[in-house]
Formats: structure tokens, sequence, C-alpha cells
């Protein structure tokens, strides 16, 4: 995992730093006898320890220690354009790469987010008679990210770990936080019980009442929510949550359906579409070498041919050997009903009936099965890249045993900021603190308490410092305070690879062999781990040599 990969090098340093505190004055911590708490074996036979300064001593012995491992560890910046392995997969038994096209072939530019947004919101007011006023709300790109969850019934939206676990602090009723009492007795602690969360593809359906936003469409989505939730409670409006959020979601997908967000990116396609020559030079090598390529995409047809004339050019059907539109995924892959339709030049649908899928041509809808049973392609040969880890990725790794890449834009910016020196600091002083405390913990007496409450507060401080650096709100896409995120977890499942966009894959040879690190499990000796950084990273220095 991304962050995880650079939190793995602050543990490691967190430890050594740690150590180096056994050389010098060493508690006899090794448990406690009847006598009470073991004492620093510095202190004088018949001395009365003094608690408070010896724990401060381990402290700066512990902040001296880290700050010289800081240095070294800024030798050995991740690579925002790397690709990064969940599972072992070499690229030299690849010999068919699939696409989604949103954010995948096709990179969207700040100003996509805000037309949904607007739209959504007008459609609010003139469909859904929705108060006017709610037309002073501005799509703010800062206020929520990916993977979060949604009570329906409560109308908080939430960031939830990969235990269930809610991450206080990150809890919104409309813009404001709801304070962490408020939340622990809503639910009842922190846990949302499973039947709770959301369904195998982040919906609220079945009873479910969280709903997750896994979708990068979905950003505008959540803070027209937030914004309308905002306006009802700021005004002493009583209103059902349920209605509210079907209200949002209807009005957000008639962006689409109703061609409103198509006909406003056709109309103006370099407004909206960015680097366009990075897709064209990752289609082109993969031309070069003789792979096969196909497209699967719920978009419609008239709006993908625009793009892809955009970005690769008016033979773009040349580069696919398979172009499916609207396919309606994640139905696509579990409906065995549904046949293909072709599409003519004018976009007009054609009622011959499917018996090869020729390349050149345009179909409609169609099931995975059938696409299986007409191409041939299967298993381990096929590699298939989309932004939405349930709709594009789920099924396919696991009923259908093709290898999947998740396209993460998020991902660059993040490594970014986990390669600034602040950041490093931060996080490698924060390991170094939280293993001080597991090891002085032992020292009971009310002098020294006093000590590890000062260091616990300064720890919960700095666990904040580090999620404001990601999102003021919610933090980093990937990691709670400690766990990975709910997101997380699915990505790990679904994803053989990720990567912040397609054109990492320029970076790699087409026979490259991607290995994930071996991470030592919490009941491993760490010694998998400590090998040296250029042996398990990809690091920006050699990103830049090259």
């Amino acid at each position: 995992m991304a962050t995880a990969a650079a939190a793995a090098v602050a543990r490691g340093a967190g430890a050594r730093a740690v150590a180096a505190l056994r050389s010098g004055c060493r508690t006899a911590a090794r448990g406690r006898s009847r006598a009470g708490p073991a004492r620093p074996l510095c202190t004088a036979p018949g001395t009365a320890p003094d608690m408070k300064r010896y724990l401060r001593e381990r402290y700066r012995e512990a902040k001296r220690s880290t700050a010289e491992l800081v240095p070294s560890i800024m030798s050995n910046l991740l690579n925002p354009d790397a690709i990064f392995s969940n599972n072992e997969m070499s690229l030299s038994d690849i010999e068919i790469y699939g696409f989604d096209y949103d954010y995948t072939l096709v990179f969207y530019s700040k100003h996509l987010h805000t037309l949904i947004f607007n739209a959504a919101r007008d459609l609010l007011i003139n469909e859904h008679r929705y108060p006017a006023e709610i037309r002073k709300f501005e799509y703010d790109p800062n206020f929520a990210i990916r993977g979060l969850h949604y009570d329906v019934q409560r109308a908080v939206l939430m960031k939830i770990d990969a235990f269930h676990y809610i991450q206080l602090g990150t809890v919104y009723r409309g813009l404001s936080v709801v304070p962490d009492e408020e939340v622990i007795e809503m639910y009842e602690g922190s846990h949302v019980p499973l039947e709770q969360m959301s369904d195998f593809y982040g919906k609220s359906s079945h009873g479910n009442t969280m709903k997750q936003f896994m979708d990068i469409f979905s950003l505008p989505e959540m803070t027209l929510l937030s914004c309308v939730n905002e306006y009802f409670l700021k005004n002493n409006i009583d209103y059902e949550p349920v209605h509210l959020y079907k209200d949002v979601k209807d009005s957000i997908r008639d962006v689409h359906t109703k061609g409103i967000m198509y006909r406003a990116i056709e109309a103006d396609i370099e407004k909206y579409i960015c680097y366009p020559e990075q897709t064209r030079a990752v289609l082109a090598k993969l031309a070069d070498h003789g792979k096969k390529m196909f497209l699967i995409t719920n978009s419609p047809s008239s709006f993908v041919d625009k793009g892809m004339r955009y970005i690769v050019g008016k033979d773009w059907r040349d580069l696919f050997d398979v172009v499916i539109v609207q396919a309606e995924k994640p139905n696509f892959f579990n409906d065995k009903r549904r046949p293909f339709r072709k599409v003519n030049e004018k976009g007009v649908l054609l009622w011959d009936k499917i018996y090869k899928l020729q390349k050149g041509q345009i179909y409609k809808q169609g099931n995975l099965y059938e696409f299986l049973k007409l191409t041939g392609w299967r298993g381990s040969k096929v590699l298939y890249f989309g932004d939405h880890i349930y709709s594009d990725l789920a099924d396919l790794t696991l009923k259908h045993g093709w290898r999947t890449g998740a396209i993460i834009p998020e991902l660059r910016s993040e490594l970014r900021i986990m390669n600034t020196e602040q950041y490093i600091q931060t996080m490698t002083w924060l390991q170094t603190l939280t293993g001080l405390l597991e090891q002085m913990q032992v020292h009971r007496d009310a002098e020294s308490q006093l000590v590890l409450q000062e260091w616990k507060k300064e720890r919960k401080e700095m666990r904040e410092m580090t999620k404001g650096s990601f999102n003021t709100q919610f933090g980093s896409l990937f990691r709670t305070d400690q766990n990975p995120t709910y997101f997380l977890r699915r990505l790990s499942r679904f994803a053989d690879i990720y990567m912040a966009s397609l054109s990492c894959l320029l970076s790699y040879d087409v026979s490259h062999t991607f290995y994930p690190r071996r991470t030592p499990l919490q009941h491993e000796l760490p010694a998998w781990s400590d090998r040296p950084p250029a042996a398990r990273l990809p690091l920006l220095q050699e990103a830049q040599a090259k």
C-alpha cells in the first residue's frame, strides 16, 4: 500500500530508535513483580527513582536517534509514477489488455466535478422542488475523499477502517464534524456491524444502511449531499434523510443519463480532457509489442468516439480488437441474458445476431460470458484496468481469474506529500513515540503516568496533523490513524497492481514482473523488512536517474 510503504520505513526507523535506547540506561521492564513496577537499572540501590527525569531522558534520546534517521529516509523517497503490487504478476504472461474509459483511458480536469455538482444541484431545485437557496452552495474539491461511507438513515458521512471501525473525527453531518461522544452514543461505540455495512458493490440495499462511495464521479455527489444536509440543519427544516439521499443520487445519475455531462464535455473537449498524449503513448507501446486490446465502458458510443478521436485520432478503433459501450457494469459481468448489439457509424443499433466480435466495430451491452465465448480470452493472460474497484475489478478477479489493475489518481498526490521532509519527520517520530509508549507503560506510578499522558497527547496531535496533510476533514484515502481504510482493504483484494495513471506503464518493460513486498506479520520478526530500502521500494531517485 502506498501509505503503508512509507509507514513501513518509519516503523523500521522507530524500531531502531527505540532499540538504540536499550544500549544506554535500560529498564527492567520485563514484567511486574509483586513489589510493583520495575525500576530503572541506572537507579542506585536504596534510592527512590526519579521517574519523571528518567522518562524524559529516554524521550530526549529517542528524539536524537530519530533525527539521525531522517536523512537516510529522505534519500529513499517513493516514486509517484511507480506501479505497486498486491499480488505477484509478470507482464510477460499478459497477451490481452482491457480498459475502462472514464478515468482510465481518459483523465478529466477539475472542471468536470464542478459541472456535475452544479448540474445535479440545479436538477434538485428544478425537478425535485428543493429550495432555490441551495444554489448558493458551490463545489469544494477539498471537502471529500473517495471511499467514504454514508449512513443513509442518519445522514452522516464518515471514514471506516478495514475492521469496520469509524475513525473518530471524520464523521460529518452536513459540513460540520460530529463530536466523538455523539458518534459513540449513536453507534454504541465506534464499530459498524457487518449487517449495517454496504453490500458487495458498496451500495445501500437489502437492509444495508451504509453506502460506500468508490467512484471518482462520486466526489461531487458526497459534497452535494453534505451541502443540502447543511442547509436543512442550519435552517431547522425537518426532512427525511432517506428521501434526500435518493433525490441526490437520482440527480447525479440524471447528469449522466440525460446527457448533460456528455454534451458539455463534447462541446469543450480541451477544457475537460487532460493528458491525451500519455494515453496515446501507452496504447502505441502495447500495439507495437503485438498486444491485443479491448475497451469495455458504461459510457455511450458517440461520447467515447469523440473522446478517443481527440486522444488517439480518427482511426482509434484500429487499435482495439473489441469495443463495448453502455455495458452497464457490474451487470455486464454477471447477467448472462443480455446479447450484444452492433452500433453502426451513425450510432444506430442494429438487430443482427452477433456471431463474432469484429475489430473496428462498436458493440453495446452484452455480457462477459458471451464475450468470453466469442473471443476465447480467458484467465490470467488478460489484464483489465479500471478506476472503480467494485464495478470494474471485483467480479473479474473473483469469478473469472483475470488479472486486474486499479487506476488511483489520488495516489500521486499522496505520495508527493509522503515524500516531504515534514511528513517523514512527523511519521518517524510518531512511530518512535509509539514504541516508547509501548515499552514504558509498565511504569504505573503517578509520576510516570503523568509523563505518559503527555506523550499520548503529543501522539494524538501528530496523528491529527498527519491526517490534515492529506485532507483536513478525512485524511488519507489509504489509512486511518493506524489501520488501512476499508477502501484499501478492497483495493488489496481486487487489484493485482495499482497506479496513479496508465502512463505509469511507460516506465516498465512489457515483460516486467511485479513483486509485492513481504511485510512482516504482527507475529513475525521484522528481519524481512530490514533489507536496504532500494531492494524493496520503487524509489524516486532511481526513476530520476533513468
